[in-house]
C-alpha cells in the first residue's frame, strides 16, 4: 500500500474516476440531471436490487405512468400502488407523493439544492438528500448506501458494526473528507459502482480494483461488520378462495397495515378454515416475518366477512396487490378456467 485514502485523497479520487470512466455502467437514471426521476430511481433502489428495478421495468413505468411531480402529486392510491405493485414496501410510494406534493407546494415545482430544505421533504432523510445533491445539482452529497458503506468500512479496516448509530456516523464523516467537490455526480456514481462490481459482498475483486493500494483492510472478506440481526420469525396466514356463480372472486382492500390500499385474499382464523380444503401454499418473506401462506377453498355459500366484496374478474388486473397475492389469484384463476 503506497498510503491510505486520507494520505492521499486526490489520488484516490483520480483513479476512481479514471476507472469510472472506463467501466461505469449506464444506467437510465445515470443519463438525467433531473431531481424528479432521480429521486424516483433513488427510493425504488432502496429496497431493491438494479435488476428488479430495470429487468422487470418497474422504474420506466413509473416515470411513464407519472411523468413529473405534478402527475405523481395528483395520483390516487389504486393508480400510485398499481404502478408500484411488485416492488413491495409500498410506504415508499406513498412518501414519495407526498414528496411530490410538498415540492409543488413549499417550492413551485422545482427541488431545493440546500441539504436542509432537501431534509424537510417527506421521507427524505440524510441519504436521499445526498443522492438528489449529488446526481441532480452535481453537488457534494457524500452518498453512503450500502456498496458505499462496504468500500468505506474496507478501504478503512472500520472494525465496528456499520449498521448502528456510531458506526453510520463515521462513515458519513469519511464519506465527507474524501468526497470530490468538483466531480461529486461522477465520483459518487463510481464508487457505488466500485462496491457493486469490485468490492462486492463476501470474497471482492481486489485484482480488479483501482483503488486496491489505497485499501487498508487485512481481511476484505470479513467486512464490513454489523450487529445481529433479528431472528426470522415464522408466521401462518390462512387465505380464502371463494368465487360466486357470476364468477366473480372474494376479496378484501388491506386498511391500517403495512399495505395499506393494496387489495388480497381474505384471511380467516385458522379455526373456521381447518376443515376445509387446501388449494395451495407458498411462502414470502416481509421485513423479519417468513409468512407461509396458505390457501383454503372456500364452501359454496360462504358468506361476505366484514369488508370483503366481490370483484369481477376482468377488474382483477387494474387493482394493486401485493405479490404473493398476485400470484395466488393468477393461479387459481389458470385452474379454475383449464376445469371449464
Amino acid at each position: 500500500m503506497v498510503g491510505g485514502v486520507l494520505e492521499r485523497p486526490e489520488a484516490f479520487r483520480d483513479a476512481l474516476v479514471k476507472w469510472f470512466g472506463r467501466h461505469g455502467k449506464d444506467y437510465p437514471w445515470r443519463r438525467t440531471r433531473e431531481p424528479y426521476a432521480i429521486l424516483v430511481s433513488e427510493v425504488m433502489l432502496q429496497q431493491t436490487q438494479i435488476a428488479t428495478v430495470l429487468g422487470k421495468g418497474y422504474y420506466q413505468r413509473f416515470l411513464t405512468e407519472f411523468s413529473d411531480v405534478e402527475a405523481l402529486a395528483a395520483a390516487d392510491d389504486e393508480r400510485l400502488l398499481k404502478a408500484w405493485e411488485g416492488l413491495g414496501y409500498y410506504r415508499r410510494a406513498r412518501m414519495l407523493r407526498d414528496t411530490a406534493r410538498a415540492v409543488l407546494e413549499h417550492h413551485a415545482g422545482r427541488f431545493p439544492e440546500d441539504w436542509k430544505s432537501l431534509m424537510k421533504l417527506p421521507g427524505v432523510g440524510r441519504y436521499t438528500a445526498g443522492a438528489v445533491r449529488a446526481f441532480a445539482f452535481d453537488l457534494p452529497g457524500a452518498v453512503v448506501d450500502g456498496n458505499v458503506a462496504r468500500v468505506l468500512a474496507r478501504v478503512m479496516d472500520f472494525r465496528e458494526p456499520v449498521d448502528d448509530t456510531a458506526g453510520r456516523r463515521q462513515l458519513d464523516e469519511w464519506a465527507e473528507t474524501m468526497e470530490d467537490g468538483a466531480r461529486p455526480r461522477i465520483y459518487n456514481s463510481a464508487l457505488m459502482e466500485l462496491g457493486q462490481t469490485r468490492c462486492r459482498p463476501g470474497v471482492p475483486d481486489c485484482g480488479g480494483c483501482p483503488v486496491a493500494r489505497f485499501c487498508r483492510a487485512v481481511d476484505p472478506a470479513g467486512l464490513p461488520l454489523k450487529r445481529r440481526r433479528a431472528a426470522v420469525t415464522e408466521v401462518t396466514e390462512h387465505a380464502v378462495w371463494r368465487q360466486d356463480r357470476r364468477g366473480r372472486v372474494l376479496l378484501v382492500c388491506e386498511e391500517g397495515q403495512r399495505r395499506t390500499g393494496m387489495w388480497r385474499l381474505p384471511v380467516r382464523p385458522e379455526s373456521e378454515v381447518a376443515r376445509w380444503p387446501v388449494l395451495m401454499e407458498q411462502s414470502y418473506p416481509i421485513t423479519r416475518y417468513r409468512v407461509r401462506l396458505v390457501v383454503h377453498q372456500a364452501p359454496v355459500g360462504t358468506r361476505r366477512s366484514g369488508p370483503e366484496v366481490w370483484v369481477a374478474v376482468a377488474e382483477l388486473g387494474g387493482l394493486p396487490m401485493a405479490a404473493p397475492f398476485r400470484k395466488v389469484v393468477v393461479e387459481l384463476l389458470e385452474k379454475t378456467q383449464n376445469q371449464v
